[in-house]
């Protein structure tokens, strides 16, 4: 292309540069449009009507492409005999027919072909590839615009089932803005909400959010106000209200798994009515779910510290033996935030819970027991600065075990009293540890007892109760 661009351009320049022989003004008789067209001919060297057919070949290559892997996906042969292939090809027809029938004009032919979609892709991940590569879901999706509330049912359900198990169609059907048109269904001023489309909305946020390239979309696109209005407005009463409230909680948990959608989270009181539903048996776990992922940064951390007896309700849930699950999650939350945080940790000692943490150290689960070990090791480590920071200070007598009184000798009339009352301070902690190890272990007995399958009335004997009031922290974990 290079040898004949020179050719042609050279041939230009020599036929019409200035102090060419024999060259005036009146025989330079070629015109700017026939220059612009030697030009580009010669910069093409021919290659327009190579680029064309080039063009035709690459679109024949992707039909034939595009026709191989519908071919594929769906394991036909060519020449197909058996039955299952059979029954293949004629899935592959009314798919054909379908997608056809989405594009017509008539409102009505349209809505029965959504709802053939959905009954064709609810259990067919083939069908679904199939119907997705023929062209269904931008259709669908512009059905979201109708006025009728069946058709738009229709076409959120059919587009729910193609995305199922199938990354490529998540990824399609966001990409063509299914996400802002399931809002502005329910957005609209003045628009009434059907409760049918509001749990199709939310079933496909929860489908669609599964995929990592979505999240930071569906997050920032106003899905996570209406997921946390859904919840705070479910009807307890309604039949579906479990499973909208399953749905809407799972969908969170996805978005709240990319940290940028962190701050949309934290802008809503999603984790107040998180924290107030905790002991909902039902969503406890999903919820404990969420705040582990909201408590990976210092805002979700504070909003959490934030809510009214948050750190409270959290160190309560250490002890629910029923759900190891539950344990573990609650232990990972408190375990980071002892670890970020001086004032989470006096909020947790204040609450009870190094009794908590002891007794998940011998009755817990292994992992429940190595953040309740770590959370435990957070507050040793946290006091021996204390007790350096005392004696650095010059206040020996914090360090020694042993009574020290003053020589008769003092002037100083209150450093008895002073010494005394560390003692008594010394001697309260002790019988407070003791005190600490005496639950534990009755609390041990009491679900060896359970597990034995003995009597409910059963009484540890008295020479458990003097085995445990003669215990001393030295046989602690801690």
């Amino acid at each position: 292309m290079a040898k004949c661009h020179r050719s042609n351009v050279d041939s230009l320049v020599l036929d019409h540069r200035p102090h060419a022989k024999n060259t005036t003004a009146d025989n330079f008789c070629i015109s700017a449009s026939s220059i612009r067209r030697i030009i580009f001919d010669a910069v093409s060297c021919g290659g327009t009507s190579r680029h064309r057919h080039r063009h035709r070949v690459e679109l024949h290559n992707d039909k034939e492409e595009k026709h191989e892997k519908l071919l594929d996906l769906l394991n036909i042969p060519v020449h197909a005999t058996d039955a299952e292939s059979k029954k293949k090809e004629e899935m592959l027809l009314e798919v054909k027919r379908v997608v056809k029938e989405l594009r017509e004009e008539d409102s009505t032919k349209r809505r029965m072909a959504a709802a053939r979609v959905r009954l064709l892709t609810k259990d067919d991940a083939e069908a679904r590839g199939a119907v997705a590569m023929l062209g269904a879901i931008s259709p669908l999706v512009g059905m979201l615009d109708s006025e009728d509330v069946y058709s738009q049912i229709d076409s959120l359900y059919a587009l729910l089932n193609i995305g199922i198990g199938n990354d490529a169609n998540k990824a399609a059907i966001v990409k063509v803005g299914a996400v802002h048109k399931m809002l502005k269904l329910i957005e609209s001023p003045g628009a009434v909400v059907n409760s049918s489309v509001s749990e199709a909305i939310v079933a496909n946020f929860l489908g669609l959010s599964a995929l990592d390239s979505n999240k930071p979309i569906i997050g920032s696109s106003g899905a996570i106000p209406f997921l946390v209005r859904t919840l705070q407005n479910l009807d307890k009463s309604s039949k579906s209200s479990s499973q909208v409230k399953q749905d809407a909680l799972r969908a969170l948990y996805n978005l709240s798994i990319n940290q940028a959608n962190i701050s949309f989270v934290l802008e809503t009181d999603l984790v107040l009515f998180m924290i107030n539903s905790i002991e909902d048996m039902e969503v406890s776990e999903r919820v404990l779910s969420i705040l582990s992922n909201l408590v990976s940064t210092p805002e979700g951390r504070k909003a959490i510290s934030a809510v009214k007896d948050g750190i409270t309700v959290l160190v309560d849930v250490l002890s629910w033996t029923d759900s190891p699950k539950c344990q573990e999650k609650a232990s990972y939350i408190l375990m980071i935030m002892a670890h970020k945080g001086y004032a989470d940790r006096q909020t947790m000692i204040e609450a009870g819970i190094v009794s908590a943490l002891l007794e998940l150290t011998l009755v817990g689960t292994a992992l429940a027991q190595k953040r309740a070990s770590r959370i435990l090791e957070c507050f040793r480590v946290e006091k021996g600065k204390q007790v350096s920071g005392r004696c650095d200070g010059g206040n020996l007598s914090l360090t020694v075990s042993a009574p020290i009184y003053a020589s008769s000798s003092s002037t100083d009339g209150g450093g008895k009293e002073y010494l005394m009352e560390e003692v008594n301070m010394m001697s309260d902690e002790k019988k407070a540890v003791k005190q600490l190890v005496q639950q534990s272990l009755q609390n041990n007995m009491m679900k060896i007892v359970k597990r034995a399958n003995l009597r409910h009335d059963f009484v540890p004997s008295e020479r458990f109760t003097s085995l445990t009031s003669s215990s001393t922290s030295k046989s602690l974990p801690f």
